[in-house]
């Protein structure tokens, strides 16, 4: 049932002091639908936080990226740790395949939850079948972080583990999912039906920055499939994908190809960001070149997940 207050229902008055019904019918009217898409959410991470609050009490370890999936369910398991008791702890892995950005945005995030957090250092960028950049890189990561995630929970005393696998997550190909199933990982958010656009409202409607962050994949990501992987180039693409974000984009993916040897760099944005990609093209090109790409594209296609893969 949908609750209304006496307030929502004022009438509207504009800059002419004229009242304005039409107006008024449509602000309550998308009050209305607010309240009841609030309510449902609401309802949906009650659940969640119950069904955590099952883990909690024998001890949950949330593996925390700095991503929105997995800082939400950070976030709920320990208020569901706060309601029910037990122990929550959040394990960040990192690594040279993890961008600078996401590391602060960490810090900020912990903070203002004030869970229990650790850092743990992971090797994958020393393991040669990751490094070789082939469908399975993601399953070799995920094996490094959940044998890390092993090993806090004993170190803790926690006997669950969890990742920010949604709903959304079920129509792709994923092969950490598999290293999770093989881990007994658990997975509340898919469990619980609630898809990436449910958790990035949920984190808005409660206040949290971290709602709109665009999504954010380890920096192996950039190194097109087959091209070895060599920190050089995580380093390199980490610090000029930093160039593109100070000079004020937000959606944007720097690519590492190879031909004959030689690396280039190919970058995807958002179509309205195109613009604003020009404008930095001599800073950008410039330090790519002194790092040894040979040319930087802009793909007029534009942005897309996966871009990686595209053959």
């Amino acid at each position: 049932m949908i609750e209304l207050r006496l307030h929502y229902a004022v009438p509207y008055i504009n800059s002419l002091g004229v009242l304005n019904l039409r107006a008024n019918r449509n602000r309550l009217k998308f009050m209305i639908e607010d309240r009841y898409t609030m309510n449902g959410l609401a309802d949906k991470f009650q659940t969640l936080k119950v069904s955590l609050g099952e883990y909690t009490a024998d001890g949950l370890v949330v593996a925390f990226s700095g991503g929105v999936d997995s800082g939400f369910l950070l976030w709920a398991a320990e208020e569901a740790r706060r309601e029910f008791g037990g122990k929550v702890i959040a394990l960040t892995t990192n690594s040279e395949s993890m961008p600078k950005h996401d590391r602060e945005d960490v810090d900020r995030f912990i903070s203002r939850i004030g869970v229990e957090h650790v850092w743990k250092k992971s090797s994958e960028t020393e393991d040669t079948d990751y490094l070789k950049n082939d469908s399975l890189r993601c399953y070799y990561c995920k094996s490094e972080l959940f044998t890390i995630a092993r090993q806090v929970a004993a170190e803790n005393g926690c006997k669950r583990i969890a990742y920010g696998y949604s709903a959304s997550d079920t129509s792709d190909v994923r092969p950490g999912h598999k290293a999770a199933l093989e881990n007994d990982i658990l997975y509340p958010l898919a469990t619980h039906e609630l898809t990436k656009s449910e958790i990035r409202e949920l984190m808005r409607m409660n206040g949290f920055d971290l709602h709109d962050k665009p999504s954010s994949p380890c920096l192996s990501s950039r190194i097109m499939r087959g091209v070895q992987i060599t920190k050089r180039d995580l380093r390199n693409v980490d610090e000029l994908e930093d160039i593109l974000r100070e000079g004020g984009m937000n959606i944007f993916r720097l690519r590492v190809h190879e031909i004959s040897d030689k690396h280039f760099l190919r970058l995807e944005t958002a179509p309205d960001e195109m613009m604003l990609a020009l404008q930095l093209r001599d800073k950008l090109t410039a330090e790519a070149k002194n790092r040894g790409y040979i040319w930087v594209t802009l793909d007029l296609v534009g942005y897309r997940t996966g871009g990686g893969t595209v053959e």
